[in-house]
């Protein structure tokens, strides 16, 4: 009878040192999976902050276009950020440096960060000038305009035979891209179509 009981005690030793080995391991893995969860919530705080930070150069963007004169949207504009052309070419969108050409930064000091949101406005247009103007006549995306509102025709409106009719003056397309770079290596892009009339 002693002798099993002491080969007993000496099999318990090995058993407990490898649960010991088991347990500091498993301990280790959730102390760095606890780590990686928080640094992961840590970066999309981040990024969200970012990206409603990019808002203000979309904001700033729409307030020019909005109270611009027409006619000076037919023209670039590099003062406000504005270009009068959007180029179809895949290779010239957003992570080209030709499409952030003329491009503003507007900067906002009222949070503890100073903010710096880089943004530029493109007319949805192969050229410059008039939207229905031209020789060959100016391609813009256009929408028509929303039913019940009445508009007045005026010199300029396009009355050839082959021009889309619409309900009233079309609506032109702009597009606003608006791109923050964040101190801790964080980029975000932004963009917003808006469709005012010509």
């Amino acid at each position: 009878m002693m002798r099993r009981s002491a080969l007993q005690r000496g099999i318990a030793l090995p058993v407990m040192l490898i649960m010991l080995v088991v347990m500091l391991i498993s301990s280790i893995y959730l102390l760095r999976s606890g780590n990686s969860t928080a640094l992961t919530t840590s970066n999309l705080a981040y990024e969200t902050a970012l990206t409603k930070a990019a808002d203000l150069g979309i904001h700033t963007a729409y307030s020019w276009l909005d109270t611009a004169a027409k006619e000076t949207l037919w023209q670039n504009v590099p003062a406000q950020g504005y270009v009068a052309t959007m180029s179809e070419d895949p290779d010239k969108g957003p992570a080209s440096s030709e499409f952030w050409a003329g491009s503003v930064f507007v900067e906002d000091d009222d949070g503890d960060d100073d903010i710096r949101v880089e943004y530029v406005i493109h007319r949805l247009c192969q050229f410059a000038g008039a939207y229905n103007g031209g020789t060959p006549a100016n391609r813009c995306a256009t929408t028509a305009a929303r039913q019940g509102i009445t508009a007045r025709t005026s010199v300029g409106d396009s009355l050839a035979s082959d021009a889309p009719t619409y309900q009233g003056k079309p609506q032109l397309h702009y597009v606003i891209t608006a791109r923050i770079h964040g101190k801790r290596g964080g980029n975000v892009m932004n963009q917003a179509v808006v469709m005012m009339g010509p």
